[in-house]
């Protein structure tokens, strides 16, 4: 099966502040950026279409014309719990040195471990498989784009988050 995932566009977000789940705004830019992934996904044809329920990506996969694409809380992007919405530069710092030592296993406070969110990934992609679908498409997060590349075995872990797509960017994985 083929998975073609789309990061959504530039979030209204100021640098360093840790968003993960947060529901926020998009750029200015939107249009701009949006007309350019409807364009790249023109010609694609997908047998189904998902996203992730954060306004973020709904309103991207919204303009490219699948505004009946299905929402999976699966695709969200890691959850930071109490450090959502915070300057990573103002976390306490045995809390984030900890995370920062091995946030592949250490959640958040009140969030999860890229383990977690590569699990849930791990278990949408499993319900996948049950189906007949040929090419699917996928609206999601910068996370969740580096956890499909994992599990497809594309990338080596230590590899993984130095190759993040940007926003607007694309992954086309096979499972």
């Amino acid at each position: 099966m083929k998975i073609t995932l789309i990061r959504h566009t530039s979030v209204d977000v100021a640098p360093g502040i840790c968003y993960g789940q947060t529901d926020v705004p998009l750029c200015d830019t939107f249009p701009q950026e949006a007309a350019d992934v409807a364009g790249r996904l023109r010609g694609e044809r997908f047998d189904q279409v998902y996203t992730s329920p954060l306004s973020r990506c709904v309103r991207l996969a919204d303009y490219c014309g699948y505004k009946d694409a299905i929402r999976d809380d699966r695709l969200k992007e890691l959850h930071f719990g109490q450090w959502e919405m915070r300057p990573f530069d103002q976390i306490e710092t045995p809390g984030l040195h900890l995370w920062q030592s091995d946030y592949f296993n250490v959640p958040t406070p009140g969030g999860e471990s890229f383990r977690m969110q590569y699990e849930r990934l791990a278990a949408f992609f499993d319900s996948l498989k049950s189906t007949n679908y040929h090419h699917v498409g996928i609206f999601a997060h910068g996370g969740i784009l580096t956890c499909a590349r994992l599990i497809a075995g594309d990338v080596d872990f230590e590899e993984a988050f130095s190759i993040i797509p940007p926003y607007g960017g694309f992954v086309t994985i096979h499972l």
